[in-house]
């Protein structure tokens, strides 16, 4: 039964539009990850589907007996009935009130779910963060079990232990659900549809995250083939129409009558529009390091009280090093002092020879808010001119009037952009990167991926998104564990995000061979008997030109003054031209059968 539909939604915001003739349908049950760049639309198409937000155009439809939920990224508790319901209370009375809710070991269940210990259970509302409100909303949401979950970047302010447990509730889950996120491995993990939003427009996939990234490509490559292909037959027909009017026969221009006909009717096809701009980096090294980079003996790091203790590690030039842990386990600490802003409490670290660091701060802290865009490259980066450093900016998204923008009033997004531009410029030999892919979209998040997997230096990073994870570190240091996980936690952690598989890597190896050969074959047929259309079409259009230039000449030789009373000659070039004429009507046809 059909619980959500949206039929040719248009959203525009001044001239501006957003989306354009959007539709889609959910059933009861399935689950819906929405994807798309930074301002493609995502939150505003929630905001329709929620009632929020009037469209300009179109319907949605949600079956009346449904109950909607709708976490919104961020302003939760913040305005409206929400400050007037919630402002006041505690954390524990905020997760109580829900629709008066009375089993307590539900309401105590869902705080621990959410990350909210004992400690929270008296903290008011109104002092909680912007995270912590997003994290509570969370949780007073799902307590409500409503029929239809609307989710805009739920896993923003979640450790991965509490992302988890929302992966497993999302699993567990009934209901309709329509996800927003920036996290591929969570949309991987939770969805069976995924809707592209790309230039305003809409796409559906019957698949999750990782079937949308193998189909994309291939779904507009396929599109700009079909499109292509009947460019070029429209313009050969019209070719051909052409030359049998020329030819002037009877049957020749009922034929050419008949293909104006079929052209006139046939459905062309539109042009596909290009894929989004992606974010366009290569990181490239001034010099290269010795080959140990960093090493660590029993290290302990923290403030007053340490963090991490007994650390010890050995990472060479060239690797690409995670570290991962709880929330407030010691981990941008930890990035500090290898990068020495601060020091270590105990334990030995020495760095090794020409290493240079370039560090990532995921508060961007290191940009000044005063700068404009173009300002802030300039500033470090001097003996660059203006037009060098607006042809890298316009590879990181920042065109035309955009380099004019102050620091202060980018997105979190273009923040990261610009931060990573800066990175590039640097030419370290050592990047060590504090949750780098937080504000990136999807796409910009995969071009990030390969440039640093092309990198030939050194990647130190921390980051809870385990895509990233399962694709770029080469070795995961789990710092719950206080110790290097090369053959243990690191490692087991790293297995789990791949996934189980069904069959052993020989049984795959196998099956993947036959295919494969499989494969080989029939595109050997193939090309073969592309070959060999070729070379007749080449053979017929040689004899073509051959034919139309003897009878262009014959009626040349018989439009010459000295032969018009020479009917014996006359009649027997009129004879070889319809004998021509037939013979060239008949390989039309059959250079046509090989169109």
């Amino acid at each position: 039964m059909i619980t959500v539909s949206a039929t040719s939604l248009t959203k525009s915001y001044g001239v501006t539009p957003i989306i354009k003739n959007v539709s889609f349908h959910l059933n009861d049950g399935e689950k819906l990850g929405v994807v798309g760049i930074n301002g493609a639309g995502k939150t505003t198409l929630l905001n329709i589907i929620s009632g929020e937000v009037d469209p300009d155009e179109g319907d949605v439809f949600i079956s009346s007996d449904k109950k909607v939920g709708y976490l919104r990224q961020r302003n939760n508790f913040s305005s409206g009935i929400y400050k007037d319901r919630y402002e006041s209370l505690t954390v524990y009375e905020a997760m109580k009130s829900v629709e008066g809710y009375d089993y307590e070991s539900e309401v105590t269940g869902m705080l621990n779910t959410m990350s909210f210990g004992e400690n929270y259970y008296d903290e008011p509302v109104s002092l909680l963060s912007g995270g912590e409100r997003s994290r509570l909303a969370l949780g007073c949401i799902l307590l409500s079990k409503p029929d239809i979950l609307l989710l805009d970047e739920p896993t923003n302010h979640l450790d991965l232990a509490t992302i988890n447990k929302l992966e497993k509730y999302l699993k567990n889950y009934g209901g309709t659900v329509i996800i927003v996120s920036h996290d591929r491995y969570f949309l991987d993990v939770t969805t069976d549809k995924t809707l592209e939003i790309s230039a305003g427009h809409a796409r559906l996939y019957n698949g999750n995250y990782s079937f949308y990234a193998r189909e994309r490509k291939s779904v507009r490559d396929s599109e700009l083939k079909a499109y292509q292909k009947q460019r070029r037959e429209i313009a050969k027909q019209e070719d051909m129409i052409r030359r049998f009017k020329e030819r002037g026969t009877e049957k020749l221009a009922r034929r050419a009558a008949s293909r104006e006909k079929r052209l006139a009717a046939m459905e062309r096809i539109q042009r596909p529009e290009a894929l989004d701009d992606k974010m366009k980096l290569t990181f490239k090294e001034e010099f290269p390091s010795g080959n140990d980079v960093l090493i660590a003996e029993d290290i302990s790091v923290g403030y007053k009280q340490p963090l991490v203790e007994n650390l010890s590690f050995l990472i060479r030039r060239g690797e690409r090093i995670a570290f991962s842990g709880a929330n407030g386990v010691g981990k941008t600490t930890l990035l500090k002092v290898l990068t020495s802003q601060m020091s270590i409490l105990s334990g030995h670290l020495k760095l090794g020879h020409n290493v240079s660091f370039g560090y990532y701060d995921q508060g961007q802290l290191l940009l000044n808010e005063q700068n404009t865009v173009i300002e802030e490259v300039h500033q470090d980066f001097r003996l660059y001119t203006e037009g060098e450093i607006r042809n890298l900016l316009a590879r990181f998204l920042f065109k035309g009037d955009d380099v004019f923008l102050k620091v202060s009033s980018l997105s979190g997004g273009e923040k990261a952009r610009l931060s990573l531009l800066k990175l590039m410029m640097g030419g370290a030999n050592v990047l060590v990167l504090d949750e780098p892919t937080n504000h990136l979209d999807i796409d910009s998040k995969e071009a990030f991926e390969d440039a640093l997997i092309e990198y030939p230096g050194t990647v130190i990073v921390v980051s809870h998104d385990r895509y990233f994870l399962k694709k770029v570190p080469q070795r995961i240091i789990n710092l719950d564990e206080y110790r290097s996980s090369g053959d243990g936690g690191g490692t087991k952690y790293k297995n789990d995000v791949h996934g189980d598989s069904d069959c052993t890597s020989s049984q795959q190896n196998d099956c993947e061979m036959t295919e494969s050969a499989m494969r080989r074959a029939m595109r050997k047929e193939r090309q073969a008997e592309e070959r060999r259309k070729k070379r007749e079409k080449q053979r017929l259009e040689a004899f073509i030109k051959q034919h139309e230039s003897d009878i262009h000449a014959n009626e040349k030789e018989m439009c010459k003054p000295e032969n018009l009373s020479d009917f014996e000659l006359l009649a027997e070039l009129a004879a070889e031209n319809e004998k021509l004429q037939e013979e060239l009507e008949q390989a039309y046809e059959k250079w046509i059968e090989l169109e």
